[in-house]
């Protein structure tokens, strides 16, 4: 049983002329054999982007790619003949399968835009590519579903993301699952018996069931769990 605080201030991060990344694990050129990934979740990249600014058209297979936006507008294109641009409250969920090239662009008419991006290993390799998306709304109470159990489909059995939007002195139960991590992305919260995250820092709690957040600010938090394979 464990809860392991990753400080924002300490994340690997990528400076570019039109975006930065910060970085949850491993990463290109950042490499920590202690930062690998987290069970099935192998990439959390936190990205702001300059408006025109991104990723132009580059390959993926063998991911579940689960893209959160926070503030702007992005642009997804895909070599399925998918476009649609991605605003705040919206996520997008796209499963790479045997292969497919995106690209992703902050709308220059946007600003600056900022999105957390998660890659999860699938259960089994290759399939079609598959596009999903939808907006959420969060003006309801509590962790909503975003992907995974009760949101867009991934491949990735026992995974889920989930979103709030906290208000100031409001708590919310985490996920009852073995592997929890947990992401403060705006603002901060407060991890009953456990370390208070401000904006950026994340937790992993492992085998810690009943844990709750309070926000101590207006916060967006986003929980990925996990449950062991053939759990139901």
């Amino acid at each position: 049983m464990a809860v392991t605080l990753y400080a924002g201030s300490t994340r690997f991060s990528t400076h570019e002329a039109d975006r930065v990344t910060r970085h949850s694990f491993s990463f290109g050129p950042h490499y920590d054999p202690a930062l690998l990934g987290f069970g099935p979740l192998v990439c959390h990249n936190d990205d702001l982007l300059q408006p025109g600014g991104g990723y132009p058209d580059h390959p993926h297979s063998d991911l579940e790619i689960v893209t959160w936006v926070l503030s702007g507008v992005l642009l997804h294109t895909d070599s399925t003949g998918h476009t649609s641009p991605i605003g705040p409250g919206s996520v997008q969920a796209m499963s790479a399968g045997s292969g497919i090239r995106h690209a992703e662009v902050a709308d220059p008419a946007s600003g600056p835009t900022r999105f957390v991006q998660s890659w999860v290993r699938p259960d089994s390799p290759g399939g079609a590519p598959v596009h999903h998306e939808r907006a959420v709304d969060l003006a309801v109470s509590g962790l909503v579903p975003v992907a995974g159990a009760g949101g867009l489909p991934i491949r990735t059995a026992g995974a889920a993301l989930r979103v709030a939007r906290l208000a100031p002195g409001e708590t919310v139960a985490l996920p009852d699952a073995p592997r929890l991590h947990v992401f403060a992305a705006t603002g901060a919260v407060q991890l009953a018996a456990g370390p208070r995250l401000s904006e950026g820092d994340a937790a992993q709690v492992v085998d810690e069931p009943g844990r709750t957040v309070t926000a101590l600010d207006h916060t967006d938090l986003l929980v990925w769990s996990f449950r062991r394979p053939g759990a139901s």
